[in-house]
C-alpha cells in the first residue's frame, strides 16, 4: 500500500513542470508569476493530502490547472460586491445607503482618470480651497452664509464641537443625547471633541427656563440634536428651534443644530412625511450640520453650513485637514448638488428619491411580472406568491414611516431550514440577492429593484449551483 502510495505521488507534475503549461501561462498572465505559482502549490498540498486518505489516483496537469485558477479566482474577487438590497430599506447603512445618480458616477470616474483642479486656481494661477467647489452651491440651496465639508457627519459634528466649546460647556437636552449605528453615541463625541456636557431637562420634557438656566460664562455651544432614528410619544415638551434660536441669541452664544440626515428637498411635495429642510434649520441656527449620503442622496460626507465667521474658524482648526474629503467623492458630491438645482427632474435623476417616491402599484406589476420565472427556478420545493410589504427609509430618517411596497414571499414546503440555507445562498452568490426573513418566509421586497434580468441571472446561478443546498434534503 506504501509503494501504490508513493507510487501516486510520484506521479504528480512538479510545479516548475505546472507553470510551463499553456494554462499557467495564460494565469501568469492575469494573475502573475508569483500568484500563480503560490495557486499551484497550494493546489498539490491539497493533492497530496487527498491521496494520502486514499483518492483514487492524481489529477493531470489540466485539472490540476482549472483547480489553481479556480483558486486564483476565490483569492482576487473584491469583497466590495455589488448587492441587489430587497430587504425594503432604501438607505441601508451596512449596504452601502444612498446608490448615486449617473452625473455622480461619472464625476467620480473622471477625477479618478485625471489630474484635476482641486487646490488651485486655473485662472490666477494660485493655490485654492477644495471646499470652494461646493462652497456656492451650499449656500444657494440652504441660504447659509457660508459652508464647508468632512468625511461625515459624525466627523462634522465632532468638529463644530472641538472648534466651539473645546475646553467649554456643550448644552444638550437629555431626550436628544442619541446613539445611533455602531454604538456612536452623542454624549462620547462630545466628550472626544473636548467639551463638557452639561444635561438640562429629562427624557421626555425640556423647556426654554431649563436652556437658560444652564447657560454661565463658561458655555461654548448650544447643541440641538434631530432625534432622526427614534421617537417620544406621550407626555412630552420641547423647545422649538425658533425659541432656542432667540435663547442663543440674546446669550450670545452659538446654537448648533445637528439634522443628522438632513434634507435638501421638501419630501412632503414627493408625497412623504415631512422632515425639516436644511434650508429651514439654518433660518434657526448659527451652524447646521447634516448628511451627504442618506436623504441628500450623494456619497459619504459631512456638511457644516451657517455663518461666516464660525465657518472661518472651523475651517482653521487642524483637525479640518484630518477629516477632509478627497477629490473622487468631492466631484460626486459637487455633481449631486447640481442635480437639486433642477427640482422638476429631481426624483427622475436621484437614485434615492427615484426609489423612495416608486409607486406601489408600480412594484406590484414587477413582482407579478417576476413571480412565474421565480417559481420555475425555485422549483416545486419552495412555494412563491406575490405579497404586500412595507417599506422603511432606513439610517435613521423618519424611523416610524413606512412606504407601502410589493414583493415575493419565498416559503419551503417541506424542510423549514430550507428557507435559511436560501437566504444564505442568495447572499453568498456571485451577484449577492438580500431579502429579509419574516413569521419563516424570505420576503423580497422589490422597492429599489431595477435589474431585474440581474436578479433572475443571480437566482439562477444559486438554484443549478450543485455546491449551494437551497432544496431539502431526502437523504436522511
Amino acid at each position: 500500500m506504501g509503494n501504490a502510495h508513493n507510487s501516486k505521488l510520484r506521479c504528480l507534475p512538479s510545479v516548475d513542470r505546472l507553470l510551463k503549461t499553456e494554462a499557467a501561462i495564460a494565469l501568469i498572465e492575469r494573475y502573475g508569476r508569483e500568484a500563480t505559482t503560490e495557486a499551484f502549490r497550494s493546489v498539490l498540498t491539497e493533492v497530496r493530502a487527498e491521496l494520502h486518505v486514499g483518492a483514487a489516483a492524481p489529477p493531470d496537469p489540466e485539472r490540476l490547472a482549472r483547480m489553481a485558477e479556480a483558486m486564483l479566482v476565490r483569492r482576487n474577487r473584491s469583497t466590495v460586491l455589488p448587492v441587489i438590497n430587497l430587504t425594503g430599506t432604501v438607505l441601508h447603512t451596512n449596504l452601502g445607503r444612498a446608490i448615486l445618480a449617473e452625473a455622480a458616477v461619472e464625476a467620480a470616474v473622471k477625477a479618478m482618470r485625471n489630474a484635476v483642479a482641486l487646490e488651485f486656481d486655473l485662472e490666477t494661477g494660485k493655490r485654492a480651497e477644495r471646499d470652494d467647489h461646493i462652497k456656492g452651491l451650499l449656500c444657494a440651496l440652504t441660504g447659509a452664509e457660508d459652508a464647508t465639508v468632512v468625511n461625515n457627519n459624525a466627523a462634522a459634528v465632532l468638529l463644530a464641537l472641538n472648534t466651539l466649546a473645546s475646553g467649554r460647556q456643550a448644552i444638550v437636552s437629555r431626550g436628544e443625547l442619541i446613539e445611533i449605528g455602531g454604538a456612536f453615541r452623542m454624549p462620547d463625541i462630545m466628550v472626544r471633541a473636548g467639551a463638557e456636557l452639561i444635561e438640562i431637562g429629562t427624557t421626555n420634557r425640556t423647556h426654554p427656563s431649563d436652556y437658560r438656566s444652564a447657560i454661565t460664562a463658561q458655555t461654548g455651544v448650544i447643541l440641538k440634536v434631530h432625534t432622526s432614528n427614534y421617537v417620544i410619544s406621550g407626555f412630552t415638551a420641547h423647545v422649538c428651534p425658533a425659541e432656542l434660536a432667540a435663547i442663543a441669541a440674546e446669550a450670545k452664544v452659538p446654537l448648533l443644530n445637528d439634522l443628522g440626515s438632513g434634507t435638501l428637498a421638501d419630501l412632503a411635495k414627493y408625497g412623504l412625511q415631512a422632515e425639516p429642510t436644511v434650508r429651514e434649520a439654518v433660518l434657526n441656527a448659527d451652524l447646521v450640520t447634516f448628511s451627504g449620503d442618506k436623504l441628500l442622496g450623494g456619497p459619504q460626507a459631512g456638511f457644516i453650513v451657517g455663518r461666516h465667521e464660525l465657518i472661518e474658524a472651523i475651517n482653521r482648526n487642524p483637525m479640518k485637514r484630518a477629516l477632509r474629503i478627497d477629490k473622487i467623492r468631492l466631484a460626486a458630491i459637487e455633481a449631486t448638488l447640481r442635480l437639486y438645482s433642477d427640482p422638476d427632474r429631481l426624483s427622475q435623476r436621484l437614485p434615492t428619491l427615484k426609489f423612495l417616491t416608486r409607486n406601489q402599484k408600480e412594484i406590484a406589476q414587477q413582482a407579478e411580472r417576476l413571480l412565474p420565472p421565480v417559481a420555475d427556478l425555485l422549483g416545486p420545493a419552495f412555494s412563491v406568491e406575490q405579497c404586500e410589504c412595507q417599506s422603511q427609509i432606513g439610517s435613521g430618517a423618519l424611523p416610524l414611516h413606512t412606504l407601502p411596497s410589493a414583493g415575493l414571499r419565498l416559503r419551503s414546503l417541506e424542510r423549514a431550514s430550507a428557507i435559511e440555507h436560501l437566504a444564505a445562498a442568495l447572499r453568498t452568490s456571485e451577484r449577492p440577492i438580500v431579502g429579509r426573513i419574516e413569521d419563516g418566509a424570505l420576503v423580497l421586497d422589490l422597492r429599489c429593484l431595477t435589474d431585474e434580468a440581474g436578479f433572475l441571472s443571480s437566482l439562477s446561478g444559486i438554484v443549478t449551483d450543485p455546491h449551494i443546498e437551497t432544496a431539502p434534503d431526502h437523504s436522511q
